[in-house]
């Protein structure tokens, strides 16, 4: 490139203008032929309410995203008032409370709303990373759908419909307060007691990972007093009234941690001392339903964001390397950043295919997953049931590991400007990839799960013939070579044992699994294209 003088006239102002126009639904062809394949019949009017939803992702909530994600506006405590009364107080940027309420106002998780059209506007929202929207979303859909099974008290019936449907045109924000400090995934071992005062369920002790800690409700898993069980509660923030007084419902905000990602989003830590908490459920399945129901939801926004955010980065890198020149060659016009540019281009399309026809077999299952490996109902639902367990935690590791590497190799095709926080969201996306990998059970704890699933099924439904199933139409070749692979790593007993042997069935374990859910992707990304 040969410039007149040294008073450079470069700019970037072509590339930022195509960004500051881009319509995350109106200008992508692809995601509507996903939604058009997927929602069917119901396609036509989710279309006409998109065109207008589009223009506020793409463009206001965008931008407030933007606003909100500098360091001198990250979230904190203030613990007390200037008369000493204890508040906690959570202190968010206005940006923030702007979006929230436009975002919950649009009702997602109201019966009135068509589940389709409820995937495809979280889908767009969550091109804008976290923004303390993406977690406190899902977690309402997962309180919402737990209190549609068992809100049996007019206080939790009153929840859902604040939640649901919302009360005076205000909508209640779900969390969800799982982890303690002797262990985040184990949540048998649990600590915090339940105990039941005249009548009334109040809980004692701490929580260690709570996040979306400004949320009007948590679902908390607890031991009952006596009980080794585990039981699962919803807890408000605020018992009737007290918002306004600042008067929290039995409980301290220790601390405000200090996250490398989703930085936008408050976790905390958090003690309990006498809150007031509404059992849900029976008190001896709170692990089967927290997994079953909450989680559920919860892994499966994890693959629905890695989706967005794979998405986002490739459809930024993509006009990045259209617009730049280097060497005087236009950047998508080398070979090796060719190859780079198709493979996130392919990442993202079939991780939203996937994500997508996986959500399909998710609406299909009447009740849900049920939590837990039940034998009460025929085979064939079993296997439906079991099917949709496992893909949901495939999908979990594989999208939210492939989620990193799409990004770190989108910010790669920025050069320098990859890293620069005001150049590009590029590197706050890579950030909130990071910590949707670690959340709602890690890539370690999901596989070894799924390695014992597999063998306590076996009985009535072989490992090979899960894979069959699942991949019905993909070439034979690959789906014989997997379910073999299949079939054997899953007759090693037990993923426990130190041995060389035990992790070698490891790491083939961990390959097999990513390649299997790739190979699912593939195939609902043939559908959408065929």
């Amino acid at each position: 490139m040969s410039l007149p003088d040294r008073n450079n006239p470069y700019t970037f102002d072509a590339f930022l203008e195509w960004r500051r126009r881009f319509n995350y639904y109106l200008d992508d062809e692809f995601f509507q032929r996903v939604l058009r394949r997927y929602a069917g019949d119901d396609f036509p009017a989710i279309h006409e309410e998109l065109k207008a939803f589009s223009g506020k992702v793409s463009y206001r909530w965008r931008d407030l995203a933007e606003a909100a994600a500098v360091p001198e506006k990250r979230p904190y405590v203030v613990h007390y008032d200037g008369h000493n009364h204890r508040i906690d107080r959570i202190v968010r940027p206005m940006e923030v409370l702007v979006m929230e309420k436009e975002v919950f106002s649009e009702a997602l998780f109201s019966k009135r709303t068509n589940p389709w059209l409820k995937l495809a506007k979280m889908y767009l929202i969550y091109q804008n990373g976290e923004a303390c929207i993406a977690c406190p979303l899902t977690c309402t859909e997962g309180l919402v759908a737990l209190l549609e099974r068992f809100a049996d008290t007019p206080e939790t019936r009153r929840i859902l419909m604040h939640c649901s449907e919302g009360i005076d045109g205000d909508f209640g924000i779900g969390a969800q307060y799982l982890s303690e400090i002797q262990g985040g995934s184990d949540v048998p071992a649990n600590l915090l007691e339940a105990v039941e005062e005249n009548g009334t369920w109040r809980l004692y002790g701490k929580k260690f990972f709570c996040s979306a800690t400004h949320a009007d409700y948590a679902v908390v898993t607890a031991k009952p007093a006596g009980s080794e069980k585990v039981a699962l509660f919803v807890v408000p923030s605020w018992l009737e009234g007290d918002k306004e007084k600042e008067i929290r419902n039995g409980c301290t905000i220790d601390r405000i941690k200090l996250k490398m990602g989703t930085s936008e989003l408050t976790t905390a830590e958090i003690t309990y001392n006498g809150a007031k908490a509404y059992p849900v459920g029976p008190l001896d399945r709170g692990v089967a339903n927290v997994v079953g129901i909450v989680l559920t939801y919860s892994r499966l926004t994890v693959g629905l964001s890695g989706a967005a955010g794979m998405t986002r980065g490739a459809r930024e890198a993509k006009a990045y390397a259209s617009f730049r020149d280097a060497f005087g060659v236009r950047l998508e016009h080398f070979p090796m950043l060719a190859n780079q540019l198709e493979w996130m281009d392919t990442s993202a399309k079939r991780t939203t295919a996937g994500a997508f026809m996986l959500y399909r077999e998710f609406l299909g299952l009447e009740g849900g997953l049920k939590g837990g490996l039940l034998a009460d109902e025929d085979l064939s639902m079993r296997k439906r049931r079991f099917c949709v367990r496992e893909l949901i935690m495939l999908q979990k590791i594989t999208a939210s590991w492939d989620a990193t590497d799409v990004a770190r190799m989108a910010m790669s095709v920025f050069g320098g400007h990859g890293v620069m926080e005001d150049f590009s969201s590029l590197p706050r996306m890579f950030r909130d990839a990071a910590i949707n990998e670690l959340w709602e059970g890690p890539r370690n704890v999901l596989l070894t799960q799924m390695h014992r699933d597999f063998q306590r099924a076996a009985p009535w439904y072989a490992p090979g013939a899960f894979v069959r199933d699942i991949l019905k139409g993909a070439d034979t070749g690959l789906v014989e070579e997997l379910a073999a692979e299949m079939e054997l790593l899953t007759s090693h007993p037990s993923l426990f044992t130190m041995d060389d042997k035990t992790k070698d069935v490891c790491r083939r374990w961990d390959s097999l699994c990513h390649r299997l859910f790739h190979a699912y992707q593939d195939l609902a990304l043939a559908e959408v294209l065929s």
